[in-house]
């Protein structure tokens, strides 16, 4: 595989735009547009609900009676949906309960982080089926790369028993920036030697599926936001920690990717003036003073080499996993010099946390990510003593801090959900969109 030029056209039927990515040519609208609208509002509603009638639907989405009964009837006949049972009786006749039918499709989401794939196939409800874990090396070769993912994929397809017709796409999540226009990785900071890389067009012409790549945060928030259902309406900030640093922001259930597909750079807000240099360039990032290869060192600069021995720690570059999760273990259970360690990153989070909040007036921060490995707890309190203590509008409302309901498997649970959230979820796109 090969760079591509940033207009170099994509594979025929390999490609799945993004719902909310850089601008679009608008056109008017038609009957036909609307009536798919509609039946994602109904269809997001059922979703969310544990059994919904047919006149609360009518309630919920401002349809009438009619026309939600002819989008059920056309989402039971395509196996989306299914009657599960009846509501108690109000005096009248029991209404018939809808709820989604998870196995009717699935999807397929790839995190790639520097040093690890996760590979997960996912139903409709955005619960894991299958997941395959391979440690990736230092330096991982795009050309290499992908035959890689093409295996993990027809693993995860071959090991669920279900027919591959019935996947409807394949979701990769990478680190940015992005293109997501042309499904491009440009040059992140996390990946040496990657360089406008069309990641997008040669993962879809070797698994033979449609493919969409996003940010790992942003595909991360996604995939809250979708299996989360009702308990992740509205807006939310989503802190994903992981080798790097990134945010995904859920804004009134829409998910904000910016002009370019590159927002939610949490990692690279400047929290040391002059600080430590970081690989995007700048020094002081976040990600350069909190990431687990920046845990392990500052444990050392500040308790000494003979702490780390105390842990147990190689101080290997290539081990930095490994002892990142020693340093975490440590820290949770109360070594004084561990938990310093991580308070002090998590104080540094909570404190660039706190300028998201005062920025986007969010009144939820959910936390995901390996990295929070056996320290969620004190990394939550942290963040909670910055943003409640100190948000501009903490008299009006208290921001819920809440790890992931996704769990570890954030980053590739987000990416398949990027392809159930693109071919489900009602949005503007539908009403917009050329096809």
């Amino acid at each position: 595989m090969t760079s591509r030029q940033r207009d170099a056209p994509g594979t025929p039927g390999r490609s799945l735009a993004l719902p909310e990515a850089a601008a679009q040519k608008r056109s008017g609208t038609n009957l036909p547009r609307v009536g798919g609208y509609n039946q994602a509002v109904v269809l997001d509603a059922i979703r969310q609900a544990d059994g919904v009638s047919r006149v609360e639907l009518a309630g919920q989405t401002g349809l009438t009676t009619q026309t939600v009964s002819n989008i059920v009837r056309r989402l039971l006949s395509a196996g989306l949906v299914a009657e599960t049972g009846r509501a108690p009786s109000r005096g009248g006749k029991r209404r018939t309960l809808l709820t989604i039918r998870p196995d009717a499709y699935f999807s397929v989401g790839v995190h790639l982080d520097p040093d690890m794939a996760v590979t997960a196939l996912v139903d409709l409800s955005g619960r894991v089926v299958t997941r395959h874990r391979r440690r990736l090396p230092a330096a991982a070769d795009p050309d290499r790369l992908v035959p890689a993912v093409t295996r993990a994929v027809d693993r995860v397809v071959a090991a669920s028993g279900i027919a591959r017709r019935r996947v409807l796409g394949l979701g990769v999540a990478v680190p940015g920036p992005l293109d997501t226009r042309h499904g491009l990785v440009v040059e992140p900071p996390n990946l040496a030697g990657w360089h406008e890389v069309a990641l997008r067009d040669a993962v879809g012409a070797a698994t033979g599926l449609p493919t969409v790549v996003d940010n790992d945060a942003t595909a991360a928030a996604v995939g809250e936001r979708w299996a989360g259902g009702a308990d992740r309406a509205g807006s939310f900030l989503f802190l994903y920690l992981g080798t790097g640093i990134g945010a995904g922001i859920v804004y009134w259930d829409r998910v904000l990717r910016g002009d370019t597909g590159n927002a939610g750079e949490f990692g690279h807000t400047v929290v040391v003036p002059d600080g430590a240099p970081c690989r995007c360039g700048a020094r002081g990032c976040l990600e350069a003073h909190c990431s687990p290869a920046a845990l392990v060192a500052d444990l050392v600069e500040r308790h000494g080499k003979r702490a780390a021995e105390r842990l147990g720690l190689s101080l290997d570059p290539l081990r930095v996993r490994v002892d990142h999760g020693t340093l975490c273990r440590a820290a949770r259970d109360g070594d004084p010099a561990a938990r310093d360690t991580v308070a002090l990153a998590a104080r540094r989070i909570g404190q660039a946390a706190l300028t998201a909040v005062n920025l986007l007036d969010v009144s939820r921060i959910v936390l995901g990510g390996d990295a929070l490995r056996g320290v969620t707890d004190l990394v939550i309190a942290e963040i909670d003593r910055q943003v409640n203590g100190h948000a501009i509008a903490r008299r009006v409302r208290t921001v819920a801090i809440e790890p992931s309901l996704v769990g570890l498997d954030a980053g590739a649970v987000g990416a398949a959900s990027l392809v159930l959230h693109g071919t489900y979820a009602p949005g503007w796109r539908m009403l917009l969109a050329e096809s």
